[in-house]
């Protein structure tokens, strides 16, 4: 759930998960939470399907979409601050797993960072990282990793079957570019719907969604640049990869550009007739979503007393994310309930099969499948896990 804020404008871009669905009881009270707060919205915009050539349908709006009201990242920095429970150290890159006389050692480089008694990788996002105050009796960490992050310090930390489930999950790779306009895109019409705020983008190449962050985020506001975050494929993603860290120049101009151009092939528009936006912006998410998952709401190694969680876990959405921090959170609290016996009762996901499935573009949202009769298997980014500590 990322946001870039551009300054002095400023410039607003979700340039992650676009917004979230609910169907999940035990979400649904963390959603109401956020709701009662401010910290979240009610997304009614347009959706669209969107053709090549500029022909869409509307999205019947049958299920409730929700965006950060400020944007997703906020509603994230908004949930932390309020928690008395957690303790975040930014920036930390943790080099080094070792397990220590039951414990963990964390180290970044060779600065050591202290002693803990469990561990929980919760892939995929930025490297940011989380431990339990003082107040409670045992103390967590997080590392929320990436796949290279995660596979490095789990190959050296004597845990193989979390390794093992680690290397086995797969992800697609796909780009965004952040565009503002000074003025509106030339998007057709609908009859009496008007022109829509957000498109899941059918046969063209470059591009699986666009959506628009300013009638998004501030419906009621005029005169504010035009803000798109447009998504490409996950085909072009792979065709185009490169090292997400370190993009070359020329790659990321040529991607903008063929991107922008897969815009106005899906508008209809001809080759150099659309506006050239006064700020661009492209980032590979590498690490974007999931071509196969065990299918399970997380993995805990109780003899390791090490977890796994992550949305990609149970379908690549913000709910998934939040339903297996949940789980695990949960399972961990009922085993060190039990003073760290019986471990083999509390092992989980340690040797799940995992499956293949499709939809690795942009467009298959939870509670949206009987509108788009698509079944849904992959979501949208996201890119942080929700954890009850209660």
């Amino acid at each position: 759930m990322a946001t870039r804020i551009i300054s002095p404008k400023p410039l607003v871009f979700d340039h992650a998960a676009q917004f979230f669905t609910v169907s999940d009881s035990r979400f649904r009270k963390l959603v109401d939470g956020w709701l009662e707060k401010g910290l979240i919205q009610e997304w009614k915009g347009l959706l669209v399907e969107l053709e090549a050539g500029g022909h869409c349908v509307p999205v019947p709006y049958t299920t409730k979409r929700y965006v950060g009201t400020n944007g997703m990242r906020p509603l994230m920095d908004s949930i932390i601050c309020q928690s008395k429970l957690v303790n975040i150290v930014r920036p930390c890159w943790v080099s080094k797993l070792e397990p220590f006389n039951g414990t963990w050692r964390l180290t970044e480089r060779d600065e050591y960072h202290g002693q803990f008694d469990a561990i929980v990788i919760a892939h995929n996002v930025s490297p940011t990282y989380f431990f339990l105050d003082e107040e409670f009796d045992y103390f967590l960490k997080e590392l929320n990793c990436h796949g290279k992050c995660a596979n490095r310090l789990l190959s050296s930390s004597g845990l193989p079957l979390l390794t093992k489930q680690m290397k086995t999950l797969e992800l697609s790779s796909i780009w965004a570019l952040l565009a503002a306009f000074d003025d509106p895109l030339p998007i057709p019409t609908i009859g009496a719907f008007g022109s829509f705020d957000g498109a899941f983008v059918k046969g063209v190449n470059s591009l699986s969604w666009m959506g628009n962050n300013t009638s998004k985020l501030f419906p009621l506001e005029s005169g504010k640049p035009h803000c798109w975050t447009f998504f490409s494929t996950a085909a072009y993603g792979k065709q185009n990869k490169v090292p997400q860290e370190n993009i070359p120049n020329a790659t990321a101009e040529r991607v903008a550009n063929e991107m922008l151009e897969g815009v106005e092939s899906a508008l209809g528009l001809s080759k150099g007739s659309l506006e050239k936006p006064f700020y661009t912006r492209v980032q590979l998410w590498g690490a974007a979503l999931p071509t196969n998952t065990p299918a399970v709401a997380c993995i805990f190694d109780p003899r390791g007393r090490a977890g796994i969680c992550g949305d990609w876990l149970l379908g690549s959405s913000v709910e998934a994310a939040a339903l297996s921090g949940m789980a695990l959170a949960h399972h961990m609290a009922d085993y060190f309930k039990t003073g760290g016996t019986r471990s083999d009762e509390f092992a989980i996901g340690l040797n799940s099969t995992f499956q293949a499935i499709a939809g690795h573009d942009i467009g298959q949202f939870p509670g949206l499948e009987s509108e788009k009769q698509v079944k849904p298997q992959a979501c949208y980014i996201s890119e942080t896990t929700l954890f009850d500590f209660a």
